[in-house]
């Protein structure tokens, strides 16, 4: 019996070493195990107060740096998508996850608020725009914004801009061509793209001779020069509806709050050539 006891005893010296050390290294990773969740969870919190926002393709490179102030704020940055308002809108009434829609005109807003999708007060007219005639960069000719002057024959090839009667740049562009009385002549030679910022890089690659953009557009290109802008009352005021998506977060308000009232905002905006439009 007590070499049985002896041999218990040595058993129990021997492995309650490694009994212990098991234990510690199991409690270490559990400690480690619950960190690293925690730390996910924070990750996934984090991602999920990124605020959605779905705007017009030509605010691209404003709210890119908006977005960044945003971030530098202490906010999540926002993720941003960029399109035709056409395309957002669509995406958005089919369901996609947006927070903040921005339109580059009332008539995609309107559609989504027809359809419930914008949270009622939350719209605002925050921008404007000009429309503009560009070609290559030292490939232009003599332009003239008068029904007089005959644009269809005063370049040859095609006229890049974005879908007439489905793209916001598009819609403006025919109506312009239509009031000045070119549209009859030009319309078989329309390369409508699915954006505005396509239409400008057909232009900028010389695939399209002559396009119609938006002023802003036109300003951040070295490829590319305006030969004139089209007369404002030759198509409907070019406006940027914001508003906020039905079921968005509350962070979305802050960041719309932030775009709208911010004077740092505010100079991006101008910076990049918008048009700040009084409430």
């Amino acid at each position: 019996m007590n070499g049985l006891t002896v041999q218990s005893d040595i058993y129990n010296d021997t492995y309650r070493p490694i009994k212990q050390h098991r234990h510690s290294t199991m409690r270490l990773s559990l400690r480690l195990v619950a960190l690293l969740a925690f730390g996910l969870a924070s990750l996934s919190t984090r991602a999920e107060d990124a605020v959605r926002v779905f705007a017009a393709a030509s605010l691209t490179n404003a709210l890119n740096d908006i977005g960044a102030q945003w971030g530098k704020a202490g906010h999540a940055a926002p993720s941003l998508a960029y399109a035709a308002s056409s395309a957002l809108a669509k995406q958005i009434e089919a369901g996609a996850p947006a927070d903040v829609f921005v339109s580059a005109d009332l008539t995609w807003m309107d559609y989504l608020d027809a359809r419930g999708k914008i949270i009622a007060g939350s719209r605002t007219q925050l921008l404007g725009n000009t429309l503009v005639l560009i070609v290559p960069k030292g490939r232009g000719f003599p332009v003239e914004m008068l029904k007089s002057f005959d644009l269809p024959n005063a370049f040859k090839g095609k006229l890049c801009t974005g879908e007439p009667g489905v793209v916001p740049v598009g819609i403006y562009a025919k109506q312009a061509l239509e009031a000045l009385g070119w549209w009859p002549a030009l319309q078989s030679r329309i390369v409508g793209t699915d954006d505005v910022r396509t239409a400008l890089a057909f232009v900028e690659r010389g695939e399209c001779p002559a396009g119609i953009v938006y002023a802003t557009d036109a300003a951040i290109s070295s490829k590319v020069e305006v030969l004139a802008s089209f007369p404002a009352d030759s198509h409907k005021p070019i406006v940027y509806p914001f508003a906020l998506v039905k079921g968005a977060r509350a962070e979305a308000a802050g960041f719309l709050d932030y775009v709208k009232s911010s004077p740092d905002a505010a100079a991006v905006f101008q910076k990049y050539g918008f048009t700040l439009l009084k409430p």
